[in-house]
C-alpha cells in the first residue's frame, strides 16, 4: 500500500499536467473537490502513517486477508491502541500455532562427516561448492530459510542420519 502510495504521489503530478493537454493518464472521470482533497492528504502521508491507514481501513472495512505483497514482505505492524475486530484475536492465535514456514538451522556436526553435510545441503539448494562449505563451517547457521513443513522435516531427517545436529525454527 505504501509503494503504491508513492508510487501514486509521483504520477499524480503528470497526470495532472496531463489532462489538460489531451487526456488523463487514469482516467477521464474528473474527481470531486471531496476525492482530490482525499488524494491530496494521502499523498502527504508518511510511510508510517500509510501504514496505519491501512490498518485502520482493514479493520474498518473487516478486510482480513492481505495482498500478496503484503504477504511476502511481512505485513505491516498493527495500529497501537487501536480496537480490534471482533474475534479478531482468535483468528491470529491459530496461525502463530501452526506455523507454516521453517528454517533448517544447523547447530554443529562431527568434523568425520563435514564431506557428507556439504554434499547433502548442495543437494537441497543451490549453493556451490565454495558456499555450501563455507555455510557449514560458520555453524550455527541457518541451511534453508522458509521451507514448508514437509520439505523442512524431509531435509532435516536425511541431515541428522548424516550425523548433523539441525533445528527447524
Amino acid at each position: 500500500m505504501a509503494s503504491r502510495l508513492l508510487h501514486l504521489r509521483r504520477l499524480l503530478p503528470a497526470a495532472r499536467s496531463s489532462a489538460g493537454g489531451g487526456g488523463a493518464a487514469f482516467s477521464t472521470v474528473i474527481p470531486t473537490r471531496r476525492v482530490s482533497a482525499l488524494v491530496d492528504e494521502i499523498c502527504g502521508l508518511t510511510l508510517i502513517e500509510a501504514s496505519s491507514l491501512t490498518d485502520a481501513l482493514r479493520g474498518r472495512l473487516g478486510v482480513d486477508q492481505l495482498p500478496p505483497l503484503a504477504i511476502l514482505t511481512g505485513g505491516a505492524a498493527p495500529l497501537a491502541g487501536g480496537a480490534a475486530a471482533p474475534g479478531a484475536a482468535g483468528e491470529e492465535a491459530k496461525p502463530k500455532e501452526e506455523k507454516m514456514a521453517f528454517d533448517v538451522k544447523l547447530e554443529g556436526f562431527d568434523a568425520a562427516v563435514k564431506l557428507k553435510i556439504i554434499k547433502e545441503l548442495r543437494a537441497f539448494t543451490n549453493l556451490g561448492l565454495k558456499e555450501a562449505k563455507e555455510l557449514v563451517e560458520k555453524a550455527p547457521a541457518v541451511l534453508k530459510a522458509g521451507v514448508p513443513k514437509e520439505e523442512a522435516e524431509s531435509i532435516a531427517e536425511k541431515m541428522r542420519a548424516i550425523g548433523a545436529k539441525i533445528v527447524l525454527e
